[in-house]
């Protein structure tokens, strides 16, 4: 009941923090085209917010690990060589760079491919370690952000403005297709592991727990790697990539629902992912005047936040 009452609380809230983007600043004569493009920017902010915080929930809860994120898998890393690469190979005129649709089909297609490889290569055979999986990861995102970085040193400073503005998040100017083919994707994602919410619960547990109480672990860490894969890359290819967000959504959302049951962990942190984002869109573009951008405030409040969390585990 507690964590309902919470749940109920974080929604209350989220709605708030909305009406508030919503209609400040609005008159008669700029309502209807303001408004329209809020909601467009909310859309989008409740996708990517949702399915950043859902998915570093789910990966901490198999890695054991609260101040770990799919980042480590190396995504983010992947998106930045896909777009340097085109640059570098195409310039920065080429349509899979100016055609959002094109962009975004290519690099979410790319990113899972990566994602999928990697996890064929690495559970051909049973009892493979997942932090096998995730040191992997680190070496081949270390290697891809390496490789961006010489081609971004080749490039003219023209071409490298392109590929600087990928760098940064931003919720503007999403195409309304992108929004509703990611949306349809992730309603169907949502359907399909419905069932595995409960098996969260047991997998945070440990592997050996787990097994005991009759859980398949191998198969259920393969679908949901796969599903945090897809999240990852939808959310990052919509908007660009957010690294410390995954932190700090997660684990504030264990401290305000303080509850092991991720039937409403995972709601909860969707509506907190929402506050969080849609306030801070709200600062940038009320209090700040766009002099900077979410994405940036984000990073530097969790990377501070990142190093607080080290600290209490390393006194823990």
């Amino acid at each position: 009941m507690v964590a309902k009452k919470r749940i109920s609380l974080l929604l209350i809230l989220a709605l708030i923090s909305i009406a508030i983007y919503s209609f400040s600043g609005l008159n008669i004569s700029n309502l209807n085209y303001v408004l329209s493009k809020r909601l467009v920017k909310i859309l989008v902010i409740c996708l990517t917010g949702g399915t950043i915080a859902v998915s570093s929930i789910m990966f901490q809860t198999i890695t054991n690990n609260r101040i770990l994120t799919p980042s480590i898998l190396g995504l983010d890393a992947v998106y930045m060589f896909i777009q340097t690469l085109v640059v570098f190979l195409f310039g920065a005129n080429s349509k899979v760079i100016t055609n959002n649709n094109i962009n975004f089909g290519i690099s979410t297609s790319l990113m899972i491919a990566f994602s999928f490889l990697l996890f064929k290569l690495l559970f051909r055979r049973e009892n493979n370690n997942i932090f096998l999986l995730l040191l992997v990861g680190l070496i081949c995102g270390s290697l891809f952000q390496s490789l961006s970085s010489f081609m971004q040193t080749l490039i003219d400073p023209k071409a490298f403005q392109t590929v600087q503005d990928k760098m940064f998040a931003s919720f503007n100017n999403v195409n309304t297709n992108l929004i509703i083919i990611s949306l349809i994707v992730i309603l169907i994602i949502i359907i399909c592991i419905y069932d595995y919410v409960d098996i969260l619960d047991v997998l945070a547990l440990g592997k050996d727990q787990a097994i005991n109480l009759g859980v398949d672990y191998d198969k259920n860490i393969k679908v949901i790697l796969i599903v945090i894969s897809i999240l990852v890359s939808i959310s990052t290819a919509l908007v660009g990539s957010i690294t410390f967000f995954g932190i700090i959504a997660s684990n504030l959302t264990y401290q305000v629902m303080k509850t092991y049951k991720h039937r409403h962990i995972l709601v909860g942190s969707i509506f907190l992912s929402i506050i969080a984002l849609v306030l801070g869109q709200f600062i940038v573009e009320r209090l700040l005047n766009f002099k900077t951008t979410l994405s940036v405030i984000i990073n530097f409040i969790g990377g501070v936040y990142f190093l607080y969390l080290l600290l209490k585990e390393s006194r823990a």
